[in-house]
């Protein structure tokens, strides 16, 4: 099941955005997590959030039409 969270308003350029996102795009979730922690860049921070609500997002869909899922993918 794919996950999807939108972040507004952020206050960074979207430039500097992706070269984070770029990093963790593609890996599984407890993955990108430790590549995140571990960044340096403002824009990490941010983008752990929005992570963190994919994931939730994930799991209430998959609880809403009654799926299993495993969380680490």
């Amino acid at each position: 099941m794919e996950a999807r969270a939108i972040q507004r308003y952020a206050r960074q350029s979207s430039r500097k955005m992706r070269l984070v996102v770029d990093l963790i795009r593609g890996k599984d979730v407890n993955e990108a997590f430790a590549i995140l922690k571990f960044n340096k860049k403002y824009a990490a921070k941010q983008i752990e959030k929005t992570l963190r609500s994919a994931v939730a997002n994930a799991e209430q869909a998959a609880l809403k039409a009654n799926e299993s899922l495993d969380v680490d993918d």
